[in-house]
């Protein structure tokens, strides 16, 4: 016999870190696939240990890891978690960042600054990744800089179908927060049956973090209900600051939607005194108790993600889930 012939059958395997482990059993329901068992532990120095408690020799390794905070310690249990797959004999390793890390890093805005947003994709790819799945990248040119295929996800459609089934008799306006998202802004407001659009003109000092400066408003919002869409809300001051001035151009109600929120304190106070009727997010990120306020809606992103991790899995086309855009 010069050749063995062997039929083999693929194996899906899922994958969870401990930052978010609620998550990925959400999204493990939805797949009907159980997250893999593993020990996970630190050590007395800080160090962190991985093991799978089963086999994965073979398998399709889907890794879901959302890094909120502490961001570095998430980002490096990734690392490692990878790096057990990749030593284990997977098969294909995809890791899913539902929250890609430092994703706002993505350019040097002054001489001497690094580019931390490639860097992270860099770890990745070194440490074994070969394919990586996010939602709504800051920029999405951070799609280049990993080096294998990219899925990128929309939460847009979860959001504007929420807004469609409950502001549907609203006179509606898209607002963008700034002048870099008008292209964004453009899409939801198509999404939305074509309602007008408007977008706040800022300042932003390079040297001052999550401070920024909203000037006007351009744009008709008087009397409308405002859609104030971003990707994601952090301390939350360039939101707020935007709905002060959509309110003193005469908005009616004004609704928040943003993909990530990160919520860093003291965004939930600034959020919940804003003004905005309404606040909604996915929970790409773990909101915890002491984050919620009365205006803040969270919807689910498990569908999305178990969808294009089975479409991943089956071969099928990732880009028919997102109308094309993906």
């Amino acid at each position: 016999m010069s050749s063995l012939s062997i039929t083999t059958r693929k194996s899906l395997m899922l994958f969870s870190g401990r930052a978010y482990p609620e998550l990925a059993d959400e999204v493990g329901k939805y797949l009907d696939v159980s997250v893999t068992p593993q020990s996970a532990y630190d050590f007395a120095n800080g160090e962190i240990f991985v093991r799978f408690e089963e086999s994965v020799r073979g398998s399709d390794a889907f890794l879901v890891q959302s890094c909120g905070v502490p961001i570095n310690t998430w980002v490096m249990e990734t690392l490692i978690m990878i790096d057990a797959l990749k030593r284990a004999s997977a098969k294909r390793i995809t890791v899913v960042l539902p929250f890609y890390p430092y994703a706002r890093q993505d350019k040097k805005h002054r001489g001497r600054e690094p580019i931390s947003a490639r860097l992270v994709a860099d770890l990745l790819k070194t440490a074994g990744a070969q394919r990586l799945m996010t939602v709504d990248l800051h920029t999405d040119q951070i799609q280049g800089f990993f080096d294998g295929p990219v899925d990128h996800m929309r939460a847009q459609k979860l959001l504007t179908g929420y807004i469609a089934e409950h502001y549907a008799d609203h006179d509606m306006v898209v607002v963008s927060p700034d002048s870099g998202r008008v292209r964004v802004a453009e899409k939801w407001a198509d999404a939305l049956g074509g309602v007008p659009l408007a977008f706040i003109h800022k300042t932003r000092d390079p040297l001052v973090p999550n401070q920024v400066v909203s000037n006007r408003v351009v744009g008709d919002v008087r009397g409308k209900t405002c859609i104030l869409t971003d990707d994601m809300i952090d301390t939350g001051g360039t939101i707020a600051g935007a709905v002060n001035l959509l309110k003193k151009d005469g908005a009616g109600d004004v609704i928040i939607a943003a993909t990530h929120g990160v919520l860093s304190d003291p965004a939930s106070q600034r959020l919940a005194d804003s003004g905005a009727c309404e606040v909604i997010v996915t929970n790409t990120l773990p909101i915890g108790e002491e984050k919620l306020f009365p205006q803040l809606t969270v919807l689910s992103i498990a569908p999305l993600l178990a969808n294009t991790i089975r479409a991943v899995f089956d071969n099928g086309s990732v880009t028919s889930l997102f109308d094309g855009s993906a």
